[in-house]
């Protein structure tokens, strides 16, 4: 017998993750919550206690789909169930979706069995099934691959999912309470996802001495006697369990005014979100949270508390702001909405924190003076660089061939949940059905069939050959030496780098990021998911001194040498980001180890950053002797034509 679940009314704290998770019981079209969380926050034991709380459900006897008796779905494939069909009383289950879960196992397939033995397209269901009037969970939702988060969001927006594959189109009943939780660390979901659940709270482990102790006071116990724990808070349980049901019973009867609809507006439009989706997640929420509290109508402090909840992941103008609601800009957009159109209070305006600042035009006869008026070889004082330009999107940037890496988002790559291409007699991830249907097909005669069904044989097996998108590493080797270090071309270079950043956080890439000045290179941020630190890391970049291009380029043989053996089937790409002087080690020195990248199969770019009338073309023997490609700084923009890395020997 398993040990009993932690009580939800035992949670310490997170007061916040507790009342979104109760408000999105009771309305669950208010979309799903999403937890952020550094590890170790108790993230996933709060989701395991919310189900807990939710009252038991009628079931038809025998619906592998869950149908309400009360309200059958009519287009239910076990169905039509009659009024007089069997049922039972359930608990509410909760459904847990593994990181390595398939398209398949999600949405449903055809059903092997019955398609072989019978000869008959049958539809085996699948999670979101499962999960109809329960509660889905997805622990580390943003290592999922983003395909499988589209299914899955589209199902809880809409209560429905949707199957055409394989022979079956099948449409059930999907509504569930979606809960997602995930470790920033180890990566962001894409704004587009983001914006797909409709509450969002992030957690952290409390500082205050006396709560953590409590937390371990409660947690021993627990552990000790789980069941004896869990009935000592029986009672608190019950107690949030009964008030779910009245919540829910009277969500149909709470008026949303007039005037609380016009605050949800103001407040939407003030946090300048995308689309209507906050709008409606807002006043679902405000409405859930006044029939929570017992109220008939929903008031200013519903929408406070729904903004708090609904906001932040929505208000980030760029992947790397950190998500978050400003009080006192929430408190002037609540108050917008009781004044006149014409006569709005007074209040802060523009964009929130962390938007990149673009450098002056006016700062070009800085950047002359490092470029022309300093010696090469000369050292040049030592300074931060200037706010990087603002971000554009760039052109896309792909490794050559086709990999085996992680599901992402760039470079092409054989997958196990790709898009199917083809059938295969000796390569492949799964069955691919038809293409073992079709071998076995004109060999039944021979074989004796007698009835329905196929006679099969091994040889008749074949595996499905699937195409998809891999993330990859890229690694910025970032030229950081006086002959850079002019505001205004440093703003630039920065500023293209800020959108690699970026294009690489839409992509799910892992980055690194490399400097190199003076007499060494330095590895300014090791290789990682966590994108949004190599900002950081580059905002607070220092320049000046000599240019040691060759050590820049050795720094990077080994750090790509070293990932190698960790992750075999990760591909790298190498962006060298400089104007090509070598004044510390020489230009020789820096082409050899160019060459060494190079014979070493590395992938890679190098943009040319070199300014001036007179320019040198160094940067395009750097490529060369690299075997990768050459962009101008200017040429990064997506404007530009689609840019393939050209392949390296041994790259494939």
């Amino acid at each position: 017998m398993s040990a009993a679940r932690y009580p939800f009314s035992a949670i310490v704290g997170h007061d916040d993750l507790r009342l979104a998770l109760l408000l999105t019981a009771v309305h669950p079209a208010i979309g799903g919550v999403l937890v952020r969380g550094e590890k170790g926050t108790a993230k996933s034991t709060v989701v395991r206690a919310l189900s807990a709380l939710l009252p038991a459900v009628p079931a038809v006897v025998g619906c592998r789909f869950g149908c309400d008796p009360r309200s059958p779905d009519p287009a239910c494939p076990d169905g039509p169930h009659t009024a007089v069909a069997g049922q039972l009383v359930r608990p509410v289950r909760l459904v847990e979706l593994p990181i390595g879960a398939t398209e398949d196992r999600l949405v449903g397939s055809l059903d092997l069995q019955r398609a072989l033995t019978e000869g008959v397209s049958a539809y085996q269901p699948g999670l979101l099934a499962a999960a109809h009037r329960g509660v889905l969970y997805v622990d580390e939702v943003n290592l999922l691959p983003d395909h499988l988060v589209d299914v899955l969001l589209d199902a809880a927006a809409m209560g429905r999912a949707h199957v055409e594959r394989d022979g079956v189109s099948v449409s059930h009943a999907a509504s569930f309470v979606l809960v997602g939780t995930m470790n920033p660390e180890e990566g962001e979901l894409r704004p587009q996802l983001l914006d797909r659940f409709g509450l969002t709270v992030e957690v952290a482990a409390s500082r205050d001495i006396e709560t953590r102790a409590e937390v371990i006071r409660r947690r021993l116990r627990y552990e000790a006697d789980p069941a004896g724990f869990a009935a000592a808070w029986g009672p608190a349980d019950a107690a949030l369990a009964e008030r779910i049901t009245l919540a829910r019973a009277a969500l149909p009867a709470v008026a949303l005014p007039d005037g609380e609809l016009r605050r949800i507006a103001a407040v939407c439009a003030a946090f300048e979100v995308d689309g209507m989706r906050a709008d409606l997640v807002l006043a679902r929420t405000a409405v859930a949270h006044a029939a929570w509290r017992g109220a008939d109508a929903v008031e200013e402090a519903d929408v406070r508390v729904a903004a708090v909840l609904a906001l932040p992941h929505r208000r980030r103008r760029d992947p790397f702001d950190q998500p978050g609601v400003d009080s006192a800009r929430l408190d002037d957009a609540l108050r917008t909405a009781d004044y006149p159109l014409e006569d709005p209070p007074e209040g802060p305006r523009g964009g929130g924190v962390g938007e990149p600042q673009c450098g002056g035009a006016g700062e070009r006869s800085g950047e002359d003076h490092a470029a022309h008026g300093a010696a090469p070889d000369r050292p040049v004082s030592e300074h931060r660089g200037s706010a990087p330009m603002a971000p554009f999107r760039t052109r896309l940037l792909v490794l050559p061939g086709v990999g085996a890496g992680a599901p992402g988002r760039r470079s092409r790559a054989r997958t196990s949940a790709g898009r199917t291409i083809r059938a295969s007699v000796s390569e492949g991830s799964g069955l691919h059905l038809l293409g073992t249907l079709t071998a076995a097909a004109p060999h039944q005669h021979g074989r004796g069939r007698r009835g329905p069904g196929l006679v099969l044989h091994r040889a008749d097996v074949r595996l499905a050959v699937r195409h998809g998108r891999e993330s990859n590493l890229v690694l910025f080797a970032v030229d950081a030496s006086g002959s850079m270090a002019a505001r205004s071309r440093m703003s630039a270079v920065s500023g293209a780098v800020l959108s690699l950043l970026r294009d690489a956080y839409q992509r799910r890439d892992q980055v690194g990021l490399i400097s190199f000045r003076g007499t060494a290179a330095q590895l300014v941020l090791p290789p990682t998911s966590a994108v949004d630190a190599a900002v950081v890391r580059l905002r607070a970049l220092r320049t000046g001194g000599r240019t040691p291009l060759a050590a820049g380029l050795l720094r990077c043989a080994r750090v790509l040498a070293a990932q190698r053996l960790r992750d075999p089937t990760r591909r790298a790409l190498l962006v060298v980001l400089t104007d090509g002087r070598a004044t510390h080690g020489g230009m020789d020195a820096a082409l050899t180890a160019a060459d060494l990248l190079r014979r070493d199969g590395v992938a890679s770019i190098v943009v040319d950053c070199e300014s001036g009338p007179v320019r040198l073309g160094l940067s395009g023997r750097l490529a060369l002797a690299m075997g990768g490609g050459c962009v101008r700084l200017e040429e990064l923009s997506a404007d530009a034509v689609v840019g393939v890395v050209r392949a390296a020997r041994g790259a494939l």
